[in-house]
């Protein structure tokens, strides 16, 4: 997990959490957002493995995604399904001011997921 107060790209957010998660790691899985050259460069060098989607500019960059294995890049939509379960039920927004606080409270808003689908099982 990870939040910001900053506006930083998703790209430079992306490296400074696999660098931290690095040993980890086997492969990131990550939308068009995160399309950086050196953010997969990056991750080869660490022996992660780079799940990433290329914006489409050119017809190469359409063969680039088409080479992605499907079955492994599909494991993002389980996050993201989490994350819309978990402002649907317990709001998108953080009442906490700073940043601490903030992360505290989405620290919490997941705890309180997991335990809610803990019970339910």
């Amino acid at each position: 997990m990870h939040c910001t107060t900053e506006k930083r790209h998703d790209t430079h957010l992306g490296w400074q959490l696999a660098r931290r998660n690095a040993g980890e790691l086997h492969s990131l899985a990550a939308d068009k957002g995160y399309d950086w050259q050196q953010l997969r460069e990056k991750l080869r060098e660490e022996d992660v493995r780079p799940l990433i989607k290329h914006r489409e500019f050119r017809p190469i960059d359409h063969a680039h995604n088409a080479r992605i294995d499907e079955a492994l890049y599909g494991q993002r939509a389980l996050s993201e399904t989490v994350f819309s379960v978990i402002k649907r039920t317990l709001g998108g927004a953080v009442r906490a001011r700073s940043w601490y606080r903030e992360f505290r409270e989405i620290v919490l808003m997941c705890v309180v997921y997991n335990i809610k689908r803990a019970v339910k099982q």
